[in-house]
């Protein structure tokens, strides 16, 4: 049980690896996926293309969503952007900077998924196969004597080689090749197109705005520590709070049960039930210290419910005492003393 706490925790203090890591395995997972599925096109007009487009872009979007629902700073940018601002301003650089973070970690997937499609030249030719220039690659001397209905039957079954019957017309063979020359091609533009991208958003964007690109990350990581340690810092709270709770609750029902003994009993031992009985109080009262004075469910509300509302400006060497449901003038601290502050404040 320790080993795994050790690496879950390794885990949460190397997030942005954790994260790569998360986005690799399911990169080799689509192109997985796509290798053992069963792709049947069904060759018929006006059905191709739909099927096509759909194994194209739906396996994607799924795999982007999946990309995001994965990263745990969703939540994290959801509660940033709709917090009230309050006494820190909400800025939008911010915002935008952790959006595309979590963005660019989770196209890769449905990028993948793209190229391989494109690459394999299956999807491709189930969605062209009517488009194939029939009087350049096959008899096209018999072309004009066919009705466009007709042509378009025969050409929508060359993805399916045992029921496709118009070898009279153009070999099926050369249809395959010629639309499988394209789609490599594509994907292969594809691959290029989107690794200059990424070479640009990675390398060249923050040179020309490095100040904003800077600003933007140092911020993103306070929210994300700054959360991380309110969280600690709560858990800890329920945690004292919880002790303190069943400890009183032992302690009245052990008072319950001396009550209900008989009154004849020694005065020497009523003097050694009660000192029996101080010493769990003794150690309740190490564990009010840390409830920071918070000793009440309505308390612990008003905090929860001032820290969404009005959070802490962020002025660091002043300070700030805590009035009504936020904190009045500067005195924002550092992460871990501000939330612990906060707590003791309430």
């Amino acid at each position: 049980m320790d080993k795994f706490r050790m690496i879950f925790q390794f885990l949460q203090s190397n997030q942005e690896s954790f994260m790569n890591g998360i986005c690799g395995i399911m990169a080799l997972a689509s192109a997985q996926m796509y290798s053992a599925f069963d792709f049947n096109c069904p060759c018929l007009p006006g059905y191709n293309a739909a099927y096509s487009v759909g194994i194209l872009l739906a396996p994607p979007l799924v795999l982007f969503l999946l990309g995001l629902v994965m990263n745990n700073n969703v939540s994290m940018l959801a509660e940033e952007w709709k917090r009230p601002p309050g006494r820190r301003a909400k800025d939008p650089a911010v915002l935008r900077y952790m959006f595309c973070s979590m963005a660019q970690r989770a196209l890769i997937a449905p990028v993948v998924w793209v190229a391989v499609t494109l690459l394999d030249g299956k999807c491709f030719l189930c969605a062209f196969c009517t488009a194939v220039p029939v009087a350049t690659l096959g008899n096209g001397s018999l072309v004009p004597g066919l009705p466009a209905p007709e042509l378009a039957r025969l050409l929508a079954r060359v993805p399916c080689p045992e029921i496709y019957d118009g070898d009279w017309l153009l070999a099926r063979e050369v249809a395959v090749r010629y639309l499988r020359c394209i789609s490599q091609a594509l994907g292969w533009s594809f691959v290029l197109l989107t690794t200059l991208m990424a070479f640009v958003v990675r390398s060249v964007r923050p040179c020309f705005t490095q100040a904003a690109f800077l600003k933007s990350k140092y911020w993103s990581h306070y929210i994300d520590i700054e959360r991380k340690l309110f969280d600690e810092t709560c858990t800890e709270h329920a945690k004292a709070f919880a002790k303190v709770c069943i400890q009183q609750f032992f302690e009245a029902m052990n008072h319950d049960l001396e009550l209900g003994h008989t009154h004849g009993a020694l005065t020497t031992a009523t003097a050694t039930a009660t000192s029996a009985a101080q010493s769990p109080s003794d150690r309740a009262e190490e564990e009010r210290e840390k409830l920071r004075g918070i000793t009440d469910q309505g308390t612990m509300n008003r905090l929860l419910t001032s820290w969404h509302k009005c959070k802490p400006p962020l002025q660091l060497g002043q300070e700030a005492p805590l009035m009504g449901n936020g904190w009045a003038g500067g005195g924002a601290r550092p992460p871990r003393k501000e939330v612990a502050t906060y707590f003791s404040r309430v």
